[in-house]
């Protein structure tokens, strides 16, 4: 009898470590779905907005000066500018029926050099990592604030966001989140743009630049294209090509 009733003590206990277990068991599920949720959607949120290293931008300009005359400004409708991106290295190409501009950054060192091609005149521009930010100082503390006005720019899903400078200048720029190159120095003016810009429009008095989108490729970038030519140029310093009106 005695051994019935320790076993009969012994179901007691168990029944009430089991409901117990369960009582745990319930809570332990629901943090652990919690926290898979959590994960979850923290693992998505990394596949939707791909960082990459190598990108290839192709973007075509449409110009619009407001005047019913032929402007200088015409001459660069139909550009084409050409980004080029790779680790830290960034190149971008606008090429016109007058010229060609050509910009290679290293987001590294902060340095760049500028190669411009106007009547058969090439010149060679090396500027330090101040020289860089001095450049680009007007893009300083720009800001992006969504409209939320949507379109589809080459496959990919665009938010339209108004930037502001601290100037007060604004632009329209329509950007994917759903690429993100770890090198956002390729274009200062969208160094704190949540994606990449497909599509944007500037304007300066009465002349209306608008850059689309045209080609996007995510395969490698040659190595070569970040290569500095050694010859062919004649160089300039920054100060000697601000003070010559070539950069400003």
């Amino acid at each position: 009898m005695q051994d019935l009733a320790g076993l009969s003590y012994f179901g007691q206990l168990l029944t009430v470590f089991l409901r117990l277990m369960t009582e745990h068991h319930k809570t332990f599920m629901r943090k652990l779905l919690f926290s898979l949720s959590i994960a979850l959607l923290i693992q998505l949120s990394a596949v939707a907005q791909k960082r990459i290293s190598d990108l290839t931008l192709v973007y075509e300009a449409n110009v619009t000066t407001g005047s019913k005359t032929p402007q200088l400004g015409d001459a660069f409708d139909g550009a084409t500018t050409t980004v080029y991106i790779k680790g830290n290295q960034s190149r971008s190409e606008m090429v016109s029926a007058l010229a060609s501009f050509t910009t290679i950054h290293d987001s590294r060192t902060g340095t760049s050099v500028l190669l411009q091609e106007v009547n058969g005149q090439k010149l060679l521009i090396r500027m330090s990592a101040d020289n860089w930010k001095e450049k680009n100082k007007r893009y300083e503390g720009i800001t992006f604030t969504n409209t939320g006005q949507k379109k589809q720019l080459a496959g990919y899903d665009c938010l339209q966001a108004t930037a502001k400078m601290k100037d007060g200048a604004t632009f329209t720029v329509y950007y994917t989140p759903d690429l993100m190159p770890e090198n956002m120095e390729f274009d200062y003016q969208f160094i704190n743009l949540n994606g990449v810009p497909l599509e944007y429009e500037l304007t300066q008095n009465n002349l209306t630049i608008r850059y689309t989108v045209s080609k996007i490729n995510l395969n490698p970038v040659a190595a070569s294209k970040f290569d500095i030519p050694t010859s062919g140029y004649r160089e300039l310093s920054y100060d000697e090509s601000r003070k010559m009106g070539i950069v400003k």
